[in-house]
């Protein structure tokens, strides 16, 4: 992964709105009506992916509609959802968690800059919220300036340190902005792996289930230099411990392999990448192998015993 790479950010980090659906007072009519309008957000979301995904489908067999039909009829629906938020937040100016919502329905959207403007009227009403924070660090991680980004997690991570979603979207940035971590935290390149590997960590602990979680964590020992093996591999351990399906499992074992393969380790390669059987990974598992196949060979000509000599003796080369 790239050390600046603005745009890799939003692939990563862990969108949360951080917005309670349950009501604090039943008996409060303006909560009724919010509770109503997040149920809303989620439901036209659904449907509209329900809608794209059958249209493919459908176009796969010759029978689908053209894609500005699809798009009007998303823009029609969503339309309905828009409208309800500005209506509610016209009624209701100061609440803040609808604010926050209305951002990332805005942002589903692709419309950034609605959503950060929705964010920011909620931070200035709720300061003490910590989802706004969390979204904001987001486009700044993504469009910069990263050094804001850095702020705005910490801030979340203070308002509520027991959200994982913080730790691990500070690690992430951490770990592709090293350059900016380094001079935002006065600290050396191994220091931000070690700062980018401890944030994970919190995250890990406050979840401990969460595989995907899991896996990235593990995966960001290929780029940290100098390599290291016996780190990364626990890391994988951990993650082949929570594993939940024989894709996830067998994915592992994928890591296993490579990771054991570069180490020299062989034996070990050859036996992780045996244990693999799904279809899935059968593109990987054959360029591995491949690799790995190499390395025997060459492990075999470096170890043969050497030629017998010849009784007679060689002439001199040729000067």
């Amino acid at each position: 992964m790239a050390t600046n790479q603005p745009a890799a950010v939003s692939n990563l980090v862990t969108q949360t709105t951080g917005v309670s659906v349950s009501i604090p007072d039943p008996s409060d009519p303006v909560e009724k009506e919010f509770h109503q309008l997040m149920t809303d957000d989620d439901a036209a979301m659904d449907e509209v992916d329900k809608w794209i995904q059958e249209n493919n489908s459908f176009t796969e067999q010759g029978a689908g509609i053209s894609k500005e039909t699809l798009n009007a009829r998303i823009h029609a629906r969503l339309d309905v959802i828009k409208k309800s938020y500005q209506d509610f937040l016209t009624r209701h100016p100061n609440h803040a968690r609808a604010h926050i919502a209305y951002g990332s329905f805005l942002n589903d959207i692709k419309d950034e800059d609605g959503a950060v403007a929705e964010w920011e009227k909620a931070r200035a009403l709720d300061p003490k919220n910590p989802s706004p924070w969390n979204e904001l660090a987001n486009v700044y991680g993504h469009d910069g300036p990263v050094m804001k980004a850095f702020e705005y997690y910490e801030k979340a991570i203070q308002l509520d340190p027991t959200e994982p979603v913080y730790y691990q979207n500070l690690g992430t940035t951490v770990y592709l902005f090293r350059r900016d971590a380094t001079n935002y935290y006065h600290i050396t390149e191994q220091e931000v792996f070690n700062k980018a590997l401890t944030l994970y960590s919190n995250a890990m602990r406050l979840d401990p289930q969460n595989f995907e979680l899991a896996q990235d964590v593990a995966q960001t020992y290929y780029g940290i230099r100098p390599f290291r093996t016996e780190d990364a591999l626990v890391s994988w351990t951990n993650a082949l411990r929570i594993a939940k399906t024989d894709v996830e499992r067998q994915g592992v074992y994928i890591h296993f392999a490579r990771i054991k393969l570069n180490a020299g380790r062989l034996a070990e390669a050859q036996q992780h990448l045996d244990d693999v059987n799904i279809e899935h990974y059968n593109e990987l598992k054959r360029r591995i192998q491949r690799n790995l196949d190499e390395a025997l060979a060459k492990s075999k000509a470096t170890n043969a015993p050497p030629a017998e000599l010849d009784s007679a003796p060689k002439p001199d080369p040729v000067k």
